[in-house]
């Protein structure tokens, strides 16, 4: 433990503001928005040795970034901190998803030529509006609660096991939850291809979360040191219903 630096309970910080708190927030929340806006329809490959084509959502390459910045939230600041900030992105999404809704639907002005294109980008469905809020919530205070229960039997050694272990279980879910209830049934979503693309999807997030650990481990060190503080999640209320710190 560095200097400066001391182990508490989540409970003796409750009403303790922090100077980095509500950057992470932004930058979670940014994040968790653009991927939900830019690549979460579109279905890309990559070619791989061994393996071949490999299909995956495009917008795996920036979400699994939400779940290290959760990763940060919860090891640094607590698991009431970071509820707090996925219950602030669950709102985002939704009134990103009225605000979509609301205007693809608006009527077009005469002359104006690109309500079509306008509708192919923006003119998310019902199921993938749903589909993205329920995993997003699911899996996203899975990997919370995970995380902060295992930094407690770890004794907040192994950071590393903790940030793994728990996206592959909010991961896992998320990818669950998300393709079924987004694409199951649609024409250019056959069976065989959801599945491997949630297959593909599950995998790349996991291994992105590896491939940034170090950066993690950067990061955590840095909060930590500047904030003052080790927080451990004994006596927290695991309750996902509600978002007071």
């Amino acid at each position: 433990m560095g200097e400066g630096l001391r182990a508490v309970k989540a409970g003796e910080i409750a009403g303790r503001h922090f100077r980095y708190y509500d950057i992470v927030m932004t930058a979670f929340v940014v994040i968790l928005l653009l991927s939900n806006v830019v690549g979460a329809e579109k279905r890309s490959v990559i070619d791989l040795p061994w393996l071949g084509a490999v299909p995956f959502g495009a917008g795996i390459l920036f979400f699994p970034i939400s779940y290290v910045i959760d990763d940060i939230l919860t090891e640094v600041y607590g698991y009431a901190r970071a509820r707090r900030v996925i219950w602030v992105g669950f709102a985002a999404l939704l009134f990103m998803g009225v605000m979509e809704w609301t205007v693809v639907h608006l009527p077009v002005a005469a002359g104006w030529t690109g309500q079509e294109a306008y509708e192919r980008v923006f003119g998310v469905g019902w199921r993938i509006i749903l589909a993205s809020l329920c995993a997003f919530w699911a899996g996203d205070l899975l990997n919370s609660v995970v995380l902060a229960k295992m930094k407690i039997w770890t004794q907040g050694r192994w950071l590393w096991t903790r940030t793994i272990g728990s996206t592959i279980i909010g991961e896992g879910a998320d990818s669950l939850i998300f393709y079924p209830l987004a694409f199951y049934g649609l024409a250019d979503w056959p069976l065989q291809a959801l599945l491997a693309v949630m297959a593909s999807q599950f995998l790349l997030k996991v291994g992105w979360e590896v491939v940034l650990t170090p950066v993690t481990y950067a990061v955590v060190g840095f909060l930590k040191r500047r904030e003052g503080v080790d927080v451990y999640d004994e006596g927290t209320d695991f309750t996902p219903f509600r978002a007071k710190v």
